[in-house]
């Protein structure tokens, strides 16, 4: 396939906005899934890293990394893993994400919808602090595999931060899934080379996956919201945390950032790309609920 900016032009949507108003009423529905990227954090300017590459430069800060894993988190915290072992990895993790941060309007907007599925895919605590003092929630975290001696891909916590079981998850109204881990409520960090490679041998066959997620994605089409699809990490997740769920999708993109790759894999996997600022499409997206 040819990416070219010809191409971008024919993706422009003749009504944006009147597009993402359907979009909305099928959120607001619990017909579509949000899946929120760490670019919605960067509106309120945390003092976390909120791109993987601001991960990375947050490495760089506490241990010389080589020129290969400079800007690149996974390889960054696999050169850390192997030079000084994976406890200092986990350290640095809490370390980068111990600020607090507290959730946006839309992510309160998103905690009083009772979605029946949730994606966030940064390691903040944002979106389960919106939730706290619901009731019927619970959250699915990824997790490495590394040092703990047991076959297991994720596990499922519930509204007050206690481990429980797939059982459990099965009768929260709204499950919140974090594929990658997350800070709260026990910092679990899939950040590593290593990490990943073992999930990614797997992940093709879902396994990696909750059954919960995967069956509640089935009738439900995602609305990308601060994504990026530059790296191929975030592409292969975003492919299968998604497969076998209703299409089309939708993304929020920014125009003047869109990579050929970005492009092609928007065109390839029927994510239809909205081009608006996302503090505007937020906006739209709440006032449809108003």
């Amino acid at each position: 396939m040819n990416i070219s900016v010809a191409n971008i032009e024919t993706l422009k949507l003749a009504d944006a906005e009147a597009v993402l108003k359907d979009v909305a009423a099928e959120l607001v529905a619990g017909k579509a899934a949000p899946y929120l990227g760490p670019g919605l954090l960067e509106l309120s300017s945390p003092a976390i890293p909120v791109t993987p590459e601001g991960l990375a430069a947050f490495f760089g800060t506490k241990v010389a990394l080589p020129k290969r894993a400079k800007g690149n988190a996974w390889a960054a915290a696999q050169h850390i893993e192997s030079m000084k072992h994976r406890s200092t990895v986990s350290a640095l993790m809490a370390d980068a994400f111990a600020p607090p941060v507290p959730p946006l309007p839309f992510h309160t907007f998103l905690a009083g919808l009772n979605l029946p599925l949730i994606v966030d895919t940064w390691y903040d605590g944002a979106m389960r602090s919106a939730l706290e003092g619901r009731e019927g929630w619970g959250e699915a975290q990824g997790i490495t595999r590394a040092g703990i001696g047991e076959d297991r891909w994720y596990r499922f916590y519930d509204a007050a931060g206690n481990e429980t079981d797939r059982a459990a998850a099965e009768t929260w109204t709204t499950v919140l899934y974090k594929p990658h881990g997350s800070v709260a409520p026990a910092k679990n960090w899939l950040i590593s080379d290593a990490d990943y490679v073992e999930v990614l041998t797997e992940i093709d066959i879902q396994t990696p996956i909750p059954d919960v997620v995967k069956n509640r994605r089935t009738e439900r089409s995602f609305l990308f919201l601060g994504c990026r699809f530059h790296d191929q990490m975030l592409r292969t997740y975003a492919r299968q945390v998604t497969k076998r769920s209703r299409l089309p999708h939708f993304a929020i993109v920014d125009e003047a950032s869109l990579t050929k790759n970005e492009l092609r894999f928007l065109l390839t996997h029927a994510i239809t790309p909205i081009a608006m600022p996302l503090p505007k499409a937020l906006d739209i997206i709440m006032s449809v609920a108003a």
